[in-house]
């Protein structure tokens, strides 16, 4: 099973984890190759140079630092307090109709980030690496366009998925080819997505702002709720009606919830008093206690909604976030529910998410932390890969 382990992305965006889904699975007896090859394809009809970067750590060491284009781990160094700019980590990358390739070392866990027309500041601290964080103030990677996948490559496997987590703005498919020749796909917006997702977020009532648009009038992004209410571009309450109604609602009747798909005997029962949602299991015993949300605790699953890497509350988590993004709690009494036609029906909703999900063209996103609960996400797995690949949608 994969847990998706969000990346934490403050002001500073330090890294000080694996950025991507750590997977708790045993080896498959047959493993990629040492250097995996993965394609990048510029397909966006945009002139100008594009910039690549595999940054993210080690597995083996769990030492920080980037892979340059033949593959080889290179681990960051030095690093100060103010933060100091970091080695230029930069790849190639192609021109429009072009293709490049990079590979990941077997045994590395990050992210691809690329940029147009001008190349990412990246900087060191002693303990960690800052990245771009354009939701910052200050943050000096603002007015480029850039955005990242995110993977993870051992011996169990490749995962690789396209991230709109925090923001929205180059759209990309991912891609993974196993042993046996099979090739799957996800990732791809509708035809005119992009706009259709920028300008469908923007025109929504109180979400004009988190669309962000550089000087010469190039939209560069659109940042996801949680992201934008940190910037003070959005409300920070906007989801607290929804939520508080939703939290009532277990008041009086129980809440299930069926966290494994694979599981269905393992259950728990949530009520309700005053802000407190307890939680028992099959035999009456109390497993987990959460305090009603706040709007932004529901956009990053976390605080009050936190989810360890456990097998108890981190999966009763995980499923509370998920339905309280995607706007079922409260209506529908077992989670989670997995009938995208009853997503984002509350209101007010994640319209972001919703915007984004309906213009991708198989309906998949990371449009929040916990997507992949149902499995919504835009992620590609093979346990035996022979290649990988992005590419960079028109647009």
């Amino acid at each position: 099973m994969v847990v998706r382990r969000k990346l934490l992305a403050v002001a500073a965006a330090l890294l000080t984890a694996v950025p991507t889904g750590l997977v708790a699975a045993t080896p498959a007896q047959a493993v990629g190759p040492a250097l995996l090859p993965v394609t990048v394809t510029n397909s966006t009809g945009r002139a100008g140079s594009v910039h690549l970067y595999v940054i993210g750590v080690q597995l083996s060491s769990g030492r920080l630092g980037y892979v340059n284009q033949a593959g080889t781990f290179i681990p960051w160094s030095g690093g100060q307090i103010p933060p100091s700019p970091a080695p230029d980590a930069s790849i190639a990358g192609p021109a429009n109709g072009a293709s490049a390739t990079i590979r990941f070392p077997r045994g590395f866990s990050g992210r691809v980030y690329f940029s147009f027309g001008e190349k990412l500041k990246f900087f060191l601290t002693p303990t960690g690496l800052v990245q771009p964080a354009p939701w910052a103030g200050g943050d000096p990677n603002r007015d480029i366009l850039f955005d990242w996948s995110e993977f993870t490559y051992h011996d169990a496997g490749l995962w690789l998925n396209s991230s709109q987590v925090d923001m929205f703005a180059v759209p990309h498919a991912v891609t993974v080819t196993g042993a046996n020749g099979v090739t799957k796909r996800t990732g791809d917006v509708v035809a005119g997505g992009r706009n259709a997702i920028i300008n469908g977020v923007r025109a929504q009532s109180g979400w004009a702002n988190t669309a962000q648009t550089r000087g010469d009038g190039t939209v560069l992004r659109v940042l996801a709720p949680g992201k934008a209410a940190g910037a003070g571009l959005f409300s920070p309450t906007y989801l607290d009606s929804y939520i508080t109604s939703a939290w009532n609602a277990y008041t009086n009747r129980t809440l299930t919830v069926v966290p494994f798909g694979d599981r269905p005997d393992i259950r728990y029962f949530g009520r309700t008093s005053g802000r407190v949602m307890t939680f028992t299991n099959s035999a009456g015993q109390v497993v987990a206690s959460f305090n009603r949300p706040s709007s932004a605790s529901v956009w990053g699953c976390d605080g009050d909604l936190p989810a360890p890497n456990d097998q108890v509350v981190g999966p009763i988590s995980r499923t509370l976030c998920a339905a309280l993004n995607r706007g079922t709690l409260g209506a529908i009494h077992t989670q989670p529910s997995t009938n995208a036609a009853d997503f984002y029906r509350s209101n007010p909703t994640n319209q972001y998410a919703r915007i984004i999900h309906a213009n991708m063209r198989d309906g998949k996103a990371y449009a929040f932390a916990f997507d992949d609960v149902g499995a919504f996400e835009s992620l590609v797995h093979d346990g035996d890969p022979r290649a990988a690949g992005m590419v960079l949608s028109p647009f």
